[in-house]
């Protein structure tokens, strides 16, 4: 099977409004986008879906001083810690107080590898970036970066330059409402954190 690539940066950078609109087609239409942090990063190819009305989102029982941000308007960056480990980076979308949320699950590196070499003590390229907590220590994404919005320095995302082919799935490593399938991917691209289903 071809290999689906894109080149990056693509686009124009997008906006808030892009965001504004259901997770669900949010969350496919960033495959393919590039996502910069400082200028490092590269080709979003895998995400996950989280909608309020489901158990495995954060928002799901309510507003806390963690989730605060997916209550807000749409558009900003929400980070967590997971499991007291690993940050992780979400896209707030929908309306405001719609609570709803993409984890950037995987990306292919393509600006500042040689500072994700070096974050992540890691050589191969397809390793830097494929999982959420792999891609925000390449990308040096902390708590620090939770709220920023995502149409300003420090984060850039630039709008894919084609539809890309995406394939979908059931999310990974929950417990909660698994059988969803809200997992959107790359068709093709080596740059993931887990491989769909053939």
């Amino acid at each position: 099977m071809a290999e689906n690539r894109l080149s990056a940066p693509a686009g124009r950078l997008l906006t808030r409004k892009f965001f504004a609109r259901s997770v669900h087609e949010v969350a496919p239409d960033l495959i393919g986008a590039t996502l910069l942090v400082d200028g490092v990063g590269g080709i979003i190819t895998e995400v996950e879906a989280y909608h309020h009305t489901e158990p495995a989102a954060h928002s799901f029982n309510g507003p806390t001083p963690r989730n605060m941000v997916m209550f807000g308007p749409p558009g900003f960056l929400y980070v967590y810690r997971s499991y007291g480990i690993h940050w992780c980076m979400n896209i707030v979308c929908e309306k405001e107080g719609s609570a709803s949320a993409v984890l950037i699950r995987a990306i292919e590196p393509t600006h500042g590898i040689p500072a994700m070499r070096r974050r992540r003590g890691l050589h191969d390229e397809r390793t830097l970036c494929s999982g959420p907590g792999k891609l925000c220590e390449a990308m040096a994404v902390s708590d620090k970066h939770n709220a920023l919005p995502l149409d300003a320095p420090p984060i850039a995302i630039h709008m894919r330059p084609r539809k890309p082919e995406i394939v979908s799935g059931i999310r990974i490593g929950i417990t909660k409402a698994v059988e969803l399938p809200w997992r959107y991917g790359l068709k093709g691209s080596r740059f993931l954190s887990k491989p769909f289903p053939a």
